[in-house]
């Protein structure tokens, strides 16, 4: 049964790492349903987080060559349960003076924010989890989405530990 899992993976920050960690998936035939990449605590040391659809066993397959990998450090798997996990999105919303409150009350009910805000539209700021986010999409279609940009998933595991306090000295 195909299922999404949710891939933290450290990564020495060299040229050419996100390209051979992603061409691993693609050569397997798994589309990477969302990927982010950014720094650590730890200088020199990257995060990427990898959202997958894919079968149980061949993503054992594919952890185990990404773990062979010169620059890759460590690589877990994060559950919902035991993650925080967030994406962000930036909305240009048509609203001209007519229909902008009832926008703005979208944004507040969200927890979102305003962040900017013209005679014909409004630009929100989102962030939460991949559901929040397309219901607060859903809720604002009607009013014309002009513009959007959303990142991938980023998510930390839950609790005092971390997967970088091992990995990386």
């Amino acid at each position: 049964m195909i299922e999404r899992h949710t891939l933290s993976v450290l990564v020495e920050d060299k040229p050419g790492v996100l390209a051979r960690v992603s061409g691993l998936f693609s050569r397997r035939g798994f589309n990477i349903v969302s990927l982010a990449v950014g720094p650590t605590e730890h200088a020199g040391v990257s995060r990427m987080t990898i959202v997958v659809e894919v079968d149980d066993f061949p993503l054992e397959q594919v952890t185990k060559q990404l773990n062979k990998l010169i620059h890759v450090i460590k690589i877990v798997e994060l559950e919902p349960a035991a993650s925080v996990q967030r994406e962000v999105l930036l909305v240009k919303v048509r609203a001209d003076p007519a229909v902008r409150s009832q926008v703005l009350e979208i944004v507040n009910l969200f927890r979102a924010r305003a962040v900017d805000v013209t005679p014909e539209a409004v630009t929100i700021e989102a962030t939460g989890t991949a559901e929040k986010i397309g219901a607060l999409l859903k809720n604002l279609e009607p009013y014309g989405i002009r513009e959007m940009v959303q990142s991938g998933t980023i998510a930390v595991g839950r609790g005092p530990r971390s997967i970088t306090a091992t990995a990386v000295r």
